[in-house]
């Protein structure tokens, strides 16, 4: 949004009388986050100049530092935090990065949590071909849009609340993690823990693409591994004195295939398999993978007590089913007091001209926000980042340039009003 366009929403807004209801905007602050645009964008810049993919150590830690440089800048305390409780899943990396936790203590009694990450899926010499680029009504670079906006987006509402000289929180908190893109295996347990220790979450993941959107609800993503061990013997010569892996697992497969319900939203499609050594012999081993979506943490102890009675069931006595199942991410649950944030944060967007959408079902895909909510006690939002698109892709990863100015004031404002008690409870 230009400079004239916001001097004249801000006239509108006096005029028509919205300035003065009980919810009203700040022009003032609307100006102030469309002056911090050009310093977000270097901060982009210096982002995503450092690969930070999940098992690249050495770029994580370069791209904690120069966070944890800006964060001091802004008066925080910096805490590092080991990976902890670690979750080990079939891709954990041996080692892990560190994560970078930031605490401001104010002059009120409410606790908000940030959350984004630093890691991204990309590993180490790609960024040749998603450098840096203004293009259009686009910025692109390699992670930009996932969580590198969401990094730069924290950075800059705390530097807006620093600028109006605004302490009414009694604690604002900052967790960067280094492992979201490998469903946070060493940082699960602190964002647990954090969300449990604070009032509110707030969690800087894209904030929709063509349309702003704020998500009460993400989906929570669960893997299957079965693994036949069976016995080797010439197919050709003497296939009776073998057991065929391959047969048990499709009849293991066939067996589970109808485990998906739409009714509770729960997913379980198998979508990898393998087996077999050469043509003329009688596999000894097979294995599958199975994709699992689920709406509600209660369906993952359903879920996997079906599939363990299921494997009881064998096509050949002889063979040995193992099945590990593995719980990537729980998932988001919408509540009262996330919807009744949310709301309040529309309205706020209203305020200015701009419509948001707020997404109560999920839509499949995952988030850290939902391990912060398994025992929070208040709202927890993800979307709160820029709008954008392209994530995962090779050299097509951007973020809407006209989504910053009214993404820095809707959060920032948010920080305000919930420190301030304006937010109803739900």
């Amino acid at each position: 949004m230009s400079p004239s366009r916001l001097r004249l929403l801000a006239a509108l807004l006096l005029c028509t009388g919205l300035a003065h209801g009980p919810l009203r905007a700040q022009p003032a602050l609307l100006q102030a986050a469309e002056a911090e645009r050009p310093a977000l964008l270097k901060t982009l810049e210096q982002l995503v100049a450092v690969e930070s993919g999940s098992r690249e150590t050495a770029g994580l830690g370069q791209i904690a530092e120069l966070l944890a440089g800006r964060l001091k800048g802004l008066g925080a305390e910096i805490e590092w935090l080991e990976p902890r409780e670690v979750y080990r899943m079939e891709d954990t990396p041996e080692t892990l990065a560190r994560h970078l936790k930031a605490q401001w203590r104010g002059k009120g009694s409410k606790k908000l949590l940030l959350i984004a990450h630093m890691d991204t899926v990309y590993p180490a010499g790609m960024l040749a071909q998603q450098p840096f680029g203004l293009r259009e009504d686009r910025a692109y670079g390699l992670g930009i849009a996932d969580d590198k906006q969401g990094l730069a987006l924290v950075l800059h509402s705390l530097a807006l609340l620093k600028a109006q000289g605004y302490a009414g929180c009694g604690q604002i908190t900052v967790l960067f993690n280094a492992d979201e893109e490998i469903s946070s295996p060493g940082s699960r347990s602190w964002l647990t823990q954090l969300g449990a220790e604070h009032d509110a979450v707030m969690s800087f993941e894209g904030g929709g693409g063509s349309q702003d959107a704020l998500r009460l609800a993400t989906a929570g993503i669960a893997s299957v591994n079965l693994t036949v061990h069976g016995r080797a013997a010439h197919a050709g010569s003497a296939p009776q004195n073998g057991v065929n892996a391959l047969y048990e697992l499709s009849h293991q497969i066939l067996q589970m295939r109808d485990l998906s319900d739409a009714k509770t939203g729960v997913k379980l499609n198998w979508t990898m398999a393998k087996a077999g050594i050469v043509r003329n012999m009688v596999p000894p081993l097979a294995s599958a993978s199975a994709d699992v979506r689920v709406l509600r943490v209660a369906d993952y102890d359903e879920l996997e007590r079906k599939l363990q009675a299921r494997i009881q069931n064998r096509l050949l006595p002889e063979a040995r089913v193992e099945l590990q199942f593995e719980r990537r991410r729980p998932p988001l649950e919408a509540s009262k007091a996330g919807q009744a944030f949310a709301e309040h944060a529309r309205q706020r967007f209203a305020e200015i001209g701009r419509p948001l959408r707020v997404d109560a079902v999920a839509s499949g895909g995952g988030t850290d926000a939902a391990f912060a909510a398994l025992r929070a006690r208040g709202p927890v939002v993800e979307g709160f980042g820029l709008r954008g698109g392209g994530a995962h892709t090779t050299d097509a990863e951007f973020i809407y340039l006209d989504s910053i100015a009214p993404r820095l004031y809707l959060a920032t404002r948010m920080m305000m009003d919930f420190c301030d008690a304006r937010v109803a409870a739900e």
